[in-house]
């Protein structure tokens, strides 16, 4: 049959109709993925293509470190969400971008320089530290790159260099603007303050029932129920159907009679160790024999001991150590040969071997027994619960069947109540509330599959609506939030009343006294607030907003109402540290090259071919 197509599209009349489908097919679009951008071309700058091969190979690099971070490689879907491909494009895009202007400008790079460049690359060095062929050949195979493609990449590399090198010169920074920001971050104010409380005003009237009501209707949004819908619930899971199991007293005998020998803990011991040199361990030892302990041996010796832990023989590495330390009795010393002397070895607590006894031992029996026979069943059982949800059984019904526990919930779209599912997990308790809150009233709803292989099955009983709550529901919280009001308007009103005072010649000593206050002195402190937190960020912005002397007022972050007036102001007498310049020197210069950079990629005009790229990356990393 092969053979046969081969033949006709050969003649004439199949090269007709081969024709007649290329021009079709181009009609519908596929010039866009073929004859636009061609078909190895996901995006063109300028006259700059960006390969598939190029793409691929940025995109993995990404995608690796992404791995790094997640600790698994991540789904084309997860890439998509975190925007991975477009990243990967305007990265790509600025390179092209800067080629693209260092070829109009006429720049290259000679052979000299790329095989400098070749033997330079310590990816390509032997054992010797020098350029290795065979190496080189072996890495461009495992990284996908042909030799053309090498050097094609190196030259382009080399001639952005030379472009950013020469618009781009170390310093962009002034120095007048790093005196700026030293100015701005480094200096430093202290303030005198008084804080305004409920006594320095008038107590406000309590609100009458027409102005709850009409504070409830301007702030109704305040007062909302959320939409709660009613569940019950079953935890179908191998731990929630162990729960159900009754294990004869015989069987966890006959199971503990099997196990016991490795339910027994081993023996472990607590080691200390001193290394010595000859005339510190010829001490030692005679300190040993006189009757000395380890803290005095050690003491005297001038040397400090080294704590290995608790362990059991098999835990210490050293036989020589394990015997010498399994050895002693509690509180034993003796004296051992080293790696570069001698060495005094000092056990300070032993935990004999201990074996469980039948009823110590009984609960954990019990539960692995009970979780051997529920793994057995849970696909049985799985079957049969979803037999009789096909056949509109209620969750009661099936849940006193199978012995399993019903719960029910009000829950909300935050899924916080399903934690009365004990055997769900927090990630898989919003998998819940999702299905939950998909559901319709009155209709069967499918299982829920969460981790381990459970599931979970639930009833929509009845859904509430969110709704605006009555004044008669909210009455206290209303009182309250409009008393509250009042109290902060009449403070704030009281706060702009004491700072034109100040502003007006008086002083905060004099104004504190009047309202049987006594000012405060704050530590010194930045823009950003003082060391101690005494003074917060808000209330730092606060006190910067005028000149050295400035007086105001400001509310804190945790609600204090303040007035101040600035007592000190210090400006920085040393050069920013070097550090932070180099750091702003760095900041700066990026900004200013991936500012030209963009707008050098946007002059050029990007094209991306989105199916093309779509493909790629499915063919490639999956959905």
């Amino acid at each position: 049959m092969l053979d046969g197509l081969r033949g006709f599209a050969k003649s004439w009349p199949g090269k007709i109709m081969g024709a007649f489908l290329l021009v079709g097919v181009a009609g519908f679009g596929i010039n866009n993925v073929i004859t636009d951008l061609g078909s190895n071309t996901v995006a063109h700058v300028g006259d700059q293509e960006i390969t598939s091969r190029e793409f691929l190979r940025a995109y993995q690099s990404q995608a690796n470190r992404l791995a790094q971070q997640l600790g698994r490689v991540p789904t084309g879907a997860e890439a998509e969400a975190m925007g991975l491909p477009s990243f990967v494009i305007l990265n790509l895009a600025q390179g092209e971008a800067l080629t693209g202007l260092a070829n109009k400008m006429g720049l290259g790079v000679s052979d000299d320089k790329l095989g400098q460049m070749l033997r330079q690359d310590p990816s390509f060095q032997g054992t010797l530290g020098n350029f290795d062929p065979a190496v080189f050949n072996q890495v461009l195979q495992a990284s996908g790159w042909t030799e053309s493609e090498y050097f094609q990449t190196r030259g382009d590399e080399a001639k952005r260099e030379q472009l950013v090198s020469t618009l781009f010169p170390a310093k962009t920074l002034p120095d007048v603007a790093a005196t700026l920001i030293n100015d701005y971050a480094g200096t430093q104010r202290t303030i005198d303050y008084v804080t305004l409380n409920e006594a320095n005003i008038e107590t406000p009237a309590a609100p009458t029932e027409e102005e709850l009501a009409a504070y409830l209707t301007e702030h109704q949004s305040e007062f909302r129920t959320v939409e709660t819908r009613k569940v019950q619930m079953i935890d179908l899971s191998i731990a929630s159907l162990a729960a159900t199991k009754t294990i004869a007293d015989d069987a966890v005998a006959a199971e503990y009679e099997r196990i016991k020998a490795s339910l027994t803990t081993p023996e472990k011991r607590t080691i200390e160790q001193a290394v010595l040199t000859a005339d510190q361990a010829t001490a030692f030892e005679a300190g040993l024999a006189a009757g000395k302990d380890f803290a005095t041996l050690t003491t005297e010796a001038g040397v400090t001991p080294t704590s290995l832990g608790t362990l059991t023989k098999a835990q210490v590495m050293d036989t020589a150590l394990a015997n010498a330390a399994f050895g002693l009795q509690q509180g034993g010393v003796t004296v051992i040969d080293g790696v570069a002397g001698k060495r005094a070895i000092h056990v300070s607590a032993i935990e004999a071997e201990r074996q469980p006894t039948l009823e110590e031992a009984r609960a954990d029996i019990v539960n692995t027994l009970a979780t051997a026979e529920a793994r057995t069943e849970v696909n049985d059982v799985l079957d049969q619960v979803e037999e009789l949800r096909a056949a509109f059984r209620p969750l009661s019904e099936i849940a006193e069947r199978f012995k399993l526990p019903l719960y029910e919930a009000d829950v909300t779209s935050g899924g916080n109540q399903l934690d009365v599912l004990t055997n769900v997990s927090p990630e898989d308790r919003t998998k819940v509330s999702q299905a939950i809150f998909k559901a319709t009233a009155g209709q069967l709803t499918p299982s829920i599959p969460i981790t381990g292989n459970a599931h979970v099955f639930f009833d929509l009983v009845e859904v509430q609506a969110a709704r605006d709550q009555t004044l008669d529901e909210v009455r206290d919280a209303v009182t309250t939030a409009l008393t509250t009001e009042r109290i902060n308007n009449a403070l704030l009103a009281k706060s702009e009343e004491i700072v034109a005072q100040l502003r007006g010649g008086a002083t905060l000593a004099d104004v504190a006294t009047g309202l049987n206050l006594f000012p405060q002195i704050s530590p010194p402190f930045s823009r950003f607030g003082s060391d101690d937190g005494s003074i917060d960020n808000v209330v730092a912005q606060a006190a910067f907003n005028g000149g050295p002397d400035y007086k105001g007022s400001v509310v804190s972050s945790s609600g204090d109402f303040m007035i101040f007036e600035v007592v000190d102001n210090t400006t920085p007498t040393e050069p920013l540290e070097t550090a932070a310049a180099d750091n702003l020197q760095t900041e700066a210069q990026n900004g200013v090259y991936g500012d030209f950079v963009a707008a050098l990629r946007d002059d050029a005009g990007l094209k991306i071919n989105q199916q093309a790229l779509q493909q790629l990356i499915t063919l490639n990393f999956g959905q």
